[in-house]
């Protein structure tokens, strides 16, 4: 399926793995609203995509006032939508058990993953409902501790249990409508955010220990698989990790 005239949203677009399924899909011919809270890493994943068309949209997915102005936006420039990439999230305070876990930081990781995951979706689902011709994909950015936590990751591990739900509920309600929903569950791409996982990383045996990643291409050509498919088709789940990095039982 040609990508020309294909129009995505991709949240979180101003590193790691938005910033490369940004610029895989831009590569790919798309059309891309980059959106983040921080305007100046938007402007340089542009930048690294110069014949791109590119649309920069500052937003905090928590805020639903951000968000309703991100698609508002997306609307003016290019008039439809066929692919959300629901990306924006955080892990949250590292090391900390969870009985001395502060409600705030467990509050900043549930509004990020999930309510943020919520608010997009929602916005796009109205979206995909409403135009002419209907329909389009929605694909979640989970994680492989949607399956298997790792230590000290309580609001991280249960955000991403919770947009598995999400995703199971929106790929039904979104069957009528060609609505597409679908997740992917990422395992150790090398990004800043998993930066120290090569020097050491806490196991559930309580050592630290280094593990491997993957580049982070291979998960932005998985998503852009995902996103070419028709919408007759859809992965509903698709696990991507570094081949010999823990995951089963975290060992």
């Amino acid at each position: 399926m040609s990508a020309a005239g294909r129009i995505a949203i991709v949240t979180g677009a101003g590193s790691g793995i938005g910033r490369a399924v940004a610029l895989e899909l831009l590569g790919a011919g798309w059309s891309v609203a980059l959106t983040g809270r921080r305007t100046e890493r938007l402007e340089e994943t542009a930048a690294l995509a110069p014949d791109g068309d590119c649309l920069v949209v500052r937003a905090d997915v928590a805020q639903p006032s951000d968000v309703a102005a991100l698609f508002d936006a997306v609307r003016e420039r290019f008039g439809r939508l066929d692919l959300l990439f629901n990306n924006a999230g955080t892990f949250g305070p590292g090391g900390v058990a969870f009985e001395d876990l502060a409600y705030d930081a467990w509050r900043h990781v549930v509004d990020t993953n999930l309510n943020g995951a919520f608010l997009c979706a929602q916005a796009a689902y109205r979206q995909l409902k409403e135009q002419e011709p209907q329909g389009g994909r929605i694909i979640n950015n989970g994680s492989i501790s949607a399956h298997t936590p790792r230590p000290h990751s309580a609001p991280y591990t249960a955000t991403k249990h919770a947009l598995t739900g999400l995703t199971k509920a929106l790929a039904l309600d979104g069957r009528p409508y060609r609505i597409a929903v679908s997740q992917i569950d990422i395992g150790n791409a090398a990004t800043d955010m998993t930066a120290r996982m090569q020097t050491g990383a806490l196991q559930a045996n309580g050592e630290m220990a280094p593990e491997p990643v993957m580049d982070v291409a291979d998960v932005a050509r998985t998503v852009r698989h995902m996103a070419e498919l028709p919408l007759e088709a859809n992965v509903q789940f698709a696990t991507v990790l570094a081949t010999t990095m823990p995951y089963a039982g975290r060992g």
